[in-house]
């Protein structure tokens, strides 16, 4: 098993944003802000070693022991129920899974309601803790069409500032659950790595905390 701490970050902006605290918490790695192509970056003298991965496959790579420790969105830790350990909020990514629909529309509960989603356990679950019977449909994008259309009656998708909702006639009816980034480790490397794991979760952590 390697020294370095293998981390998996999740491309795009959050991505981003993820490893400038991880940078500011002491952890920097130049080369990966150096303008290149390249998706694995390490700093020995820091023990790190960066690769970039398609965010929904963050969890995946640390679950099968690819890296050490990642950061995913709670939404993904809640669809795909990874076995990892989840070690800290970072506060970052806030955002929210919410139940949306037409401004007119109001659930009688008289029929099965149509769900529209890219989360389809997350809005499993969430119905049948209420008892409500629902056709799950299944996508992979353009969800807020869904109901204007007329495919589904609400769906289940992530809010930020509910700006596309409203321009698409939209709005949030519940919120399911919370969401933003979470720092999450493999089982085993916890154990074999613990105190690098630990160290580097408690600056992490203690970065957080300076930043809100």
């Amino acid at each position: 098993m390697s020294n370095l701490i293998n981390i998996a970050l999740p491309k795009g902006r959050l991505g981003e944003k993820v490893y400038r605290l991880f940078r500011d918490a002491g952890y920097e790695c130049p080369s990966i802000e150096e303008e290149n192509r390249k998706l694995i970056f390490e700093n020995p003298e820091k023990g790190v070693r960066y690769f970039w991965v398609k965010p929904s496959d963050v969890a995946i790579y640390v679950e099968r022991g690819a890296a050490d420790i990642g950061v995913a969105g709670k939404d993904i830790l809640l669809e795909y129920a990874p076995d990892v350990y989840e070690l800290a909020d970072l506060g970052l990514g806030k955002c929210r899974m919410c139940v949306a629909a037409k401004k007119d529309f109001r659930d009688r509960g008289d029929r099965t309601l149509r769900v529209a989603t890219k989360f389809p356990h997350i809005a499993g679950r969430y119905y049948a803790s209420l008892s409500r019977e629902i056709d799950i449909i299944h996508l992979n994008g353009s969800i807020e069409i869904a109901p204007i259309l007329g495919l589904s009656d609400v769906i289940v998708d992530i809010v930020e500032t509910g700006k596309t909702l409203l321009e698409n006639d939209l709005e949030p009816k519940e919120t399911i659950v919370p969401i933003s980034a979470r720092l999450i480790s493999n089982k085993v490397s916890y154990k074999f790595k613990h105190q690098q794991i630990t160290t580097l979760c408690e600056q992490i952590q203690a970065r957080c905390r300076e930043n809100r």
